[in-house]
């Protein structure tokens, strides 16, 4: 266990650490290292881009996690009660995972362009245009929420599958003699058995929301109007724009105590109802 122990020490706690350092310091790229105690989160909790942009990552979140947990659960549900070629859809459902968030978010983009072919079916029954990436915050964040759950739902998608064939079958079975139905078997049995995966899905994809970045800057840029501009991204822009890497360090310092919090909120929730 030591060498993955070391790995995990060497590219987990000592960066979490060192930007903690540097979060308290004023340092431009080829100045002078300037103790500043905690003056870059007072600013940051001065700063409304701050403010802005954790709104942006909230609305994300909120459209990004619901969707992946439904669309990861429905295809594993799907593949479970699949017997014939199961393999071979479960590979095919998990090929995007295997791709680049930059190839997944030119493809995209293409996708929902106004001349792109979307639009073209929408506007052949009368609907299109859509500005998709264009439009209003919900619109925009939704449509990059929509590739990001077609990129990432593989993974969760081959958890939730191994959670429902790790299920005693006689649970099922007994149910099925009993006169429950498809639905009542989910809902009585088969989703309250998932509940240690679902959370452990939620806690994963949660953090895999709040760290948004890539489909952006492929396909909005943190536009339009800033209505995409998450808190990586403005990590981005501090960093390696603006190069005032202290204040960076702060906003991911902040992006990481927020995840915490809500991780520990999660789990307290799941564990309640365990108990209840």
């Amino acid at each position: 266990m030591l060498p993955t122990l070391a790995i995990f020490v060497a590219f987990k706690f000592l960066p979490i650490a060192g930007a903690g350092a540097m979060s308290l310091t004023r340092y431009r790229l080829g100045g002078d290292v300037t103790y500043v105690g905690a003056d870059n989160y007072a600013r940051l909790i001065a700063d409304d881009a701050f403010w802005a942009s954790l709104q942006v990552t909230l609305l994300y979140v909120v459209i990004f996690v619901p969707l992946i947990l439904a669309v990861s659960l429905a295809a594993a549900v799907l593949l479970d009660a699949q017997v014939r070629l199961s393999g071979t859809f479960r590979s095919l459902l998990f090929v995007p995972y295997l791709s680049s968030f930059v190839m997944a978010g030119i493809i995209w983009s293409w996708i929902f362009a106004t001349d792109g072919p979307l639009n073209a079916a929408l506007d052949a029954i009368g609907a299109g245009p859509v500005p998709f990436l264009s439009g209003s915050q919900l619109l925009v964040l939704a449509s990059l929420a929509v590739v990001s759950v077609w990129k990432g739902f593989g993974y969760s998608m081959l958890i939730f599958l191994a959670g429902l064939k790790a299920q005693p079958a006689d649970v099922h079975e007994a149910a099925r003699i009993d006169g429950a139905g498809a639905w009542q078997r989910f809902r009585r049995i088969t989703f309250p058995m998932l509940r240690p995966v679902t959370f452990f899905i939620l806690v994963i994809e949660t953090i895999v929301g709040f760290q948004v970045f890539d489909t952006i800057y492929v396909m909005t840029g943190g536009g339009p109007n800033r209505v995409s501009h998450s808190l990586i991204y403005m990590l981005y822009d501090q960093g390696f724009k603006f190069f005032d890497y202290g204040y960076a360090a702060a906003v991911g310092i902040a992006l990481f105590v927020i995840v915490l919090v809500l991780s520990l909120v999660q789990r307290r929730l799941v564990e309640g109802r365990e108990s209840a």
